[in-house]
């Protein structure tokens, strides 16, 4: 065979040639497109570190200007042993610079974590859930915050703050209209009568919201005057704010709170106020703002890309972008996203496949995951029981349709607390990652008394209290009845897609069948679920859960006051008793003095059982590997904004 080098083949070489230079020079070009894409983030990182530097420096010459020209406004004590450190002194970003020194610090990446339902709305005060509350954090911010690890109160929009405490003059001026016999209760607008508490907050200045406006004094009047106007929704936070008769502008950059009377969280009531624009939420009246459904803007390190338009879309994700105007310290993450997975088992298999950042797992998961080997290679974990954890709880509705219901007698509610082992479901579902709960106080709360033991499981107890309300199992069928024939049967409501709750909810079907009560398990979406119990009261009974704080105030859930619907006192629970007692507690400022009140509230609540309290439970929780310094706290875990992702381990981008 001749073996030839033609024509052809002299083309088809050189047509190579090219091709590979091309490939090559093509190469070389996204190298260098890549190398500008980093030169810009960089830049951009630059950047976004040289305005905060810039705004820091700023703020630290107004707040000395401020200082010098400032006059205290009456007689006071600033910065008390209750209200943390000299507040002046204090800087709310020393943690985050901290963490900026770390060698492998860096912006960048997103942090995506997993709701299992959709909220109904995160406009402010008018939305209701947890998960709602935890978008709102990252967008909202307030005058003062918590120190994680000290728990002592630092500033935050505030720059400092003064108190004004004339108690002692309050109390002698109630003892003698007393003593003279007043025919009425001499009102808060009574020039000689003085004011108890006041505190003036001075306002940081450079504080801007998302859109660039600035924050003055009047956001924080505004604020206040919207959560008070009857015509909005916000029937939780009027509860608390109430004790404030009113908040005054002093000048642009200083606010003064008037409280009616000496309170307990007087200073955490104004501090934690969500301080919301004026220019922004002024727009829409109280029915159009009760109406909407993501109405968000604030001064926080993230914002809504549209602050206006946000509708619950089921298997839509819910985005945060950093604010790229953030007064304070930058946070790491580009975008805080949850992703929406109703299902307890989908959610484990997404985090899985490395899809989502954090898994709460429930406790068969938690010991599953503990043991591969894949998972514990390219994760963290934490276990612990938080101080701030809520309470998992049955709510025995007393009226429905304006008469009462079985659940009205006092009786019936005990002994079906003590049908129901809630010991074994501790033991048995949770394996052993919770404790049984005798009341709304955590256990490692000083409001808990430790001398009241949860109702036991005790069917026979039980049964001779159910017969002295009239049932009894009259036709031998293993069901209790009335002597009219009504059986001891209800309908459970709780929220649907938790394997867990579904496993604690036939557990306690069970053991109530025992005792010959039927219970008809009725899981609801969440927003039908919120719908049935909070604004039609109209359900049976609900099985749900409060979170926590450090020393919680039970008057929202359990005061005969908040019984009208939206009020939380869903179950139409009422206890002059226990409601003079909140009310006592809420105005006793002495801590030594005011624990002895909560520990009788307790106590009551303890023998009405309004709720058969379940437990509350340990926080177990997986995080992707690449995050790091997430820490352990004296609440839990430090704050999202001080973590972050090495530059090389980044794994979201858009």
């Amino acid at each position: 065979m001749d073996n030839r080098f033609g024509f052809k083949d002299l083309v088809f070489t050189l047509l190579l040639a090219v091709f590979i230079i091309s490939v090559w020079l093509a190469m070389k070009q996204m190298d260098r497109h890549g190398d500008v894409l980093r030169s810009i983030d960089q830049k951009l990182t630059d950047q976004t570190r040289d305005l905060a530097r810039l705004r820091r420096l700023l703020d630290q010459g107004s707040l000395a200007l401020n200082a010098r020209h400032s006059s205290n406004p009456g007689p006071a004590t600033q910065g008390s042993s209750d209200q943390g450190e000299s507040p002046a002194q204090a800087d709310p970003f020393a943690r985050i610079r901290a963490v900026q020194q770390n060698p492998d610090y860096a912006l960048g990446d997103f942090y995506v974590d997993v709701f299992a339902v959709v909220p109904d709305r995160l406009t402010p005060l008018v939305s209701s859930d947890v998960y709602a509350s935890t978008v709102q954090s990252y967008v909202l911010e307030s005058l003062a915050q918590r120190d994680p690890e000290t728990l002592e109160w630092q500033p935050l929009i505030a720059s400092d703050w003064t108190i004004e405490d004339n108690t002692g003059a309050w109390r002698a001026y109630m003892q003698r209209q007393g003593a003279e016999g007043a025919a009425t209760a001499p009102t808060a607008d009574d020039p000689e009568r003085p004011i108890p508490l006041a505190i003036t907050f001075r306002l940081r200045p450079g504080v801007v919201f998302s859109d660039g406006e600035p924050l003055t004094a009047d956001d924080v009047v505004f604020t206040f005057d919207w959560i008070m106007n009857p015509e909005v929704e916000a029937p939780r936070e009027r509860a608390y704010y109430e004790k404030i008769q009113r908040v005054e502008k002093v000048d642009e950059l200083a606010v003064r709170f008037v409280f009616k009377e000496p309170y307990y969280q007087a200073f955490e009531l104004a501090a934690v106020m969500p301080i919301l624009p004026e220019h922004f939420y002024s727009r829409w009246t109280p029915q159009e703002f009760n109406q909407s459904t993501g109405l968000l803007m604030g001064s926080g390190p993230y914002r809504l890309e549209d602050p206006e338009s946000w509708r619950p879309e089921p298997g839509k994700n819910i985005e945060l972008v950093r604010n790229e105007r953030y007064w304070g310290e930058p946070p790491a993450f580009d975008r805080l996203v949850w992703r929406i997975i109703e299902n307890d088992a989908a959610r484990l298999t997404t985090f899985r496949n490395g899809d989502i950042d954090e898994f709460p797992a429930q406790p068969e998961q938690y010991q599953m995951l503990l043991k591969d080997p894949d998972v514990q290679n390219r994760t963290q974990h934490f276990e612990f029981q938080s101080p701030t954890a809520g309470y998992l709880y049955i709510g025995w509705n007393q009226q429905r349709n304006g008469k009462p219901t079985i659940f009205a007698d006092r009786r019936v509610r005990q002994a079906l607390t003590m049908l129901i082992d809630r010991q074994r479901i501790v033991d048995e579902v949770m394996l052993g990652y919770a404790q049984v709960v005798s009341g709304p106080f955590n256990p490692l709360s000083p409001q808990s008394d430790p001398s009241v033991e949860p109702w036991p499981y005790d069917p026979t107890r039980a049964a001779a209290l159910l017969k002295e309300v009239g049932f009894e199992d009259r036709n031998r069928d293993g069901v209790l009845e009335l002597p009219d024939g009504r059986p001891l049967r209800f309908e459970l409501n709780y929220p649907a897609g938790s394997e867990v709750f579904e496993r604690i909810v036939l557990f306690i079907k069970d053991t109530l069948a025992r005792g010959g009560v039927v219970m008809d398990p009725k899981p609801l979406e969440w927003s039908v679920l919120l719908q049935r119990v909070k604004d039609d009261r109209n359900y049976d009974a609900v099985s749900l859960g409060w979170s926590g704080t450090i020393e919680s105030d039970p008057y929202q859930i359990f005061h005969s006051s908040q019984i009208p619907a939206p009020g939380d006192n869903s179950t139409s629970y009422a206890n002059p008793r226990l409601d003079a007692l909140i009310e006592q507690a809420r105005m006793t400022v002495n801590e030594e003095e005011r624990m002895p009140l909560w520990h009788q509230v307790h106590r009551i609540l303890h023998e009405d059982q309004p709720y058969t309290f379940l437990f509350t439970r340990k926080t177990l929780v997986f995080f992707d590997g690449r995050i790091k310094n997430i820490q352990r706290t004296r609440l839990g875990l430090n704050p999202l904004q001080e973590w972050y992702v090495p530059q090389e381990q980044r794994k979201w981008s858009r």
